[in-house]
């Protein structure tokens, strides 16, 4: 069972605005067990949505639209549906009583242009809209469902979930899919699949492996189709638990949300430790990623970003020489940051970070891109030099992440 998603509009093709809602469906279609063939965005152009629909239907069981169905004169998806489906528009008097009702509970006027709304094709099945006064329309020809709705998100929404998704299970014998997450730290992705090649090559016929890489992480999506649900949970439980043997220092969890700051703020937590920052070249990012998380408090005692020179030397006690000796762009200097925080907010760890991100290197001999990372412990102080490329964003983050990575090793090895 395949879908395709068709949004029209040309304020998403501008860049106006992100398309949001295709996100949304895709999401909601595979939890009932259709998978999304293609997402395509296109104007709000007669011969544009025909060349579309049409190619859409080729690819597809079930086609949906989104956007187009607003009452001024650009949005025209009704208006070529109708004729796409060799159809005319009729008024549906339960949509007008429908928005009749919605206009006087809001105390609003009424008018010819709302009744207008009420007008679809005499051969859909009219879906009610309580959020708007634009209805959603249901068309069914030679097994294959069209449905188009409203571009305004919560309309959208409220549809699928009350009509939409419904009729869909209703009408088609669906199978179920399953996708489980498994989010790791601490290896690239292409050093990664080298590591777990053997484990991927015997996985099951009907279960699939998608690598999604970003700055210091890795996320493994397993996604299973089957008609037993049980049994693909159980068949998807068994490929994670074999994965977890080959990789377990490398997984931090296997939600979403479960990032790297809140694995650190559990352990903390349950350590019943605590956790300080000192930042240069990342500037905060590395504690607004660990205050970002409920209840941080309870472990993240303070952080202090010491971008200039002076700022090391009187806030966190770094001496002179160290930085004269070494340029502050360096290890000793990082070390010194990481336990000047640590003694200052008296914590049992601490990160510091001193480096070029870019775009100049100021007074330091060391390139852009350059980072030392240090990280204060309960019996010593340590640092590491890398090499982070450019553009200044991406030092900042794949910095702050790689961080975070070394304090969990420490926080684990303790």
């Amino acid at each position: 069972m395949q879908a395709e998603i068709i949004t029209i509009g040309d304020e998403i093709l501008i860049g106006q605005i992100l398309d949001s809602n295709s996100k949304w469906i895709a999401e909601e279609l595979n939890k009932i067990g259709v998978s999304v063939y293609q997402i395509t965005s296109i104007q709000d152009n007669k011969q544009h949505i025909v060349s579309a629909l049409k190619q859409a239907q080729k690819n597809s069981d079930i086609v949906i639209i989104t956007g187009g169905l607003g009452p001024t004169k650009d949005d025209i998806t009704k208006i070529t549906l109708a004729e796409y489906f060799n159809d005319t528009l009729i008024l549906n008097e339960e949509i007008v009583e429908n928005n009749k009702a919605m206009f006087a509970k809001m105390n609003y006027p009424f008018t010819e242009i709302n009744r207008q709304q009420a007008l679809v094709p005499s051969k859909c099945i009219a879906l009610k809209n309580n959020w708007g006064t634009a209805p959603g329309m249901w068309f069914n020809k030679n097994n294959k469902v069209v449905v188009s709705l409203p571009g305004v998100p919560n309309e959208m929404k409220g549809l699928m979930t009350d009509s939409v998704l419904p009729k869909t299970i209703e009408s088609f014998n669906l199978p179920y899919i399953i996708h489980k997450t498994i989010l790791t730290y601490g290896m690239g992705e292409s050093m990664l699949a080298e590591k777990i090649e053997a484990w991927e090559n015997q996985l099951p016929s009907n279960i699939k492996l998608a690598y999604l890489p970003n700055y210091g992480r890795v996320r493994l999506r397993l996604s299973g189709k089957g008609k037993i649900k049980n049994e693909l949970e159980k068949s998807i439980s068994i490929e994670v638990g074999k994965l977890e043997k080959i990789i377990p220092d490398l997984i931090i969890g296997f939600d979403e949300n479960e990032t790297i700051e809140v694995a650190i703020g559990k352990l903390l937590k349950d350590k019943k430790q605590s956790i300080a920052t000192a930042e240069s070249c990342t500037g905060g990012a590395i504690s607004k990623m660990l205050t970002a998380i409920p209840g941080a408090s309870k472990y993240f005692m303070g952080a202090i970003v010491a971008y200039n020179a002076a700022v090391k030397v009187s806030e966190l006690n770094v001496s002179k020489k160290i930085i004269e000796d070494n340029s502050v762009v360096s290890g000793e200097v990082a070390e010194a940051m990481a336990i000047g925080i640590q003694q200052k907010f008296k914590t049992n760890y601490a990160i510091a970070t001193t480096g070029n991100a870019g775009p100049t290197t100021d007074v330091t001999d060391k390139s852009v891109g350059v980072v030392f990372i240090a990280i204060a412990t309960p019996t010593k102080v340590f640092s590491e030099e890398f090499f982070f490329g450019k553009p200044r964003e991406k030092v900042i983050e794949r910095a702050s992440t790689k961080a975070l990575e070394m304090l969990r090793k420490e926080i684990l090895k303790n």
